[in-house]
């Protein structure tokens, strides 16, 4: 009696033990979404350069602080254009009052005119009262020549001299401009020892210590907006071409474990990161949370289609050539939407048919 029992108890546990795991396709709420990595950065944010090179004198402000838009930031010691301007400023006014009059160029240009003048109203008397005589054949040859010479020298020199004077002038009025130019260009560098900020926004870092030397190659500070933020996400090259402006995204936060965000596609860049293959893709939230910082990370999932009511089977359960495990053998299945977990079956299949996993 004891090895009848034994055996049929063998039995019975073999039964069992092949029994396999089986279950019923299920009709659900499909979403199909890509994976992208979340960074939380400010919106406009931006590195602020010195235009000049020099010593950092001071900073102005402290990480964290609000500044508004031309609000100063830091100071820099440069002697070099302090002194260029004090050369342009002299030579503008150099220029001014050769332009002006004051000084001897166009002055004296202008005595030489009038003794010119005198000059050629006298032969010009003489040359007429000459010519007329001529004519009536009274006088000599001689004298109307040189009457006639004198007259011309003196109309000749008369030209050239008001040619000076308008060339002088002119050469003189060029300088002036030029001389303006170089001041305002010279003034407009001093200026910029004193790096104002470009939006109204916080100080979200400082690079440079008063002291250090500063170049207009290597940033002074990171400025961004005080309350807006934007979600940066890398996306795989192989899915950017599904991603959408206002398509919705579901964030994660490591910071806010247990809570679910909801944002928009807004702006998509179109150059690739050759570095990791990804895509840059910009998103806004819906309702932010309360209290957000730079770097912040997280996941987020870009919704690409979403359907209701269709039949799902796990992704375990299909082959790499869409074949099913069922009662009847392999079935070959016709698949739609997907996501991580899930897989539409469009055909090839009933709520009704039992599915195994594949050995």
């Amino acid at each position: 009696m004891k090895t009848g029992f034994y055996i049929s108890f063998l039995i019975l546990l073999g039964s069992c033990s092949g029994q396999q795991e089986r279950i019923l396709p299920q009709e659900r709420t499909l979403v199909e979404s890509v994976y992208a990595s979340v960074t939380i950065q400010p919106d406009s944010l931006y590195q602020v350069y010195a235009t000049v090179s020099g010593l950092l004198d001071v900073n102005l402000v402290e990480e964290g602080d609000l500044v508004y838009k031309n609000d100063p930031l830091f100071q820099i010691i440069n002697n070099t254009p302090k002194l260029n301007t004090q050369n342009a400023k002299f030579t503008l006014d150099l220029a001014k009052e050769n332009y002006n009059g004051r000084a001897a160029i166009l002055s004296s240009i202008e005595d030489e005119i009038a003794a010119s003048m005198l000059k050629y109203k006298n032969d010009s008397v003489n040359y007429f009262r000459q010519k007329n005589l001529w004519d009536q054949n009274i006088g000599s040859k001689l004298q109307f020549d040189t009457q006639k010479l004198n007259y011309e020298l003196a109309s000749n020199q008369l030209k050239l001299l008001q040619n000076k004077y308008h060339r002088t002038k002119n050469e003189l009025l060029t300088s002036l401009k030029q001389a303006q130019n170089n001041y305002q260009s010279a003034s407009i560098a001093t200026k910029d020892f004193r790096v104002e900020s470009k939006i109204n926004g916080k100080v979200y870092a400082l690079y440079k210590e008063p002291g250090e030397i500063v170049t207009s190659m290597e940033p002074l500070a990171a400025i961004g907006s005080a309350d807006r933020f934007i979600i940066e996400m890398l996306v795989d090259e192989v899915d950017i071409v599904r991603i959408a402006i206002r398509q919705d995204v579901v964030i994660h936060l490591d910071a806010y474990a247990d809570t679910i965000f909801k944002a928009k596609v807004s702006k998509i860049y179109p150059k690739k990161d050759e570095r990791n293959q990804t895509f840059k893709v910009e998103a806004v939230f819906e309702n932010p949370p309360k209290v957000l910082y730079p770097g912040l990370s997280g996941e987020g999932n870009i919704i690409i289609s979403t359907k209701e009511n269709v039949l799902t089977i796990p992704k375990t359960y299909l082959n790499q050539v869409h074949q099913v495990k069922t009662d009847q053998g392999l079935i070959t299945v016709t698949t739609g939407l997907e996501n991580m977990e899930y897989i539409e079956i469009q055909s090839g299949l009933t709520s009704d048919t039992y599915l195994y996993k594949h050995n």
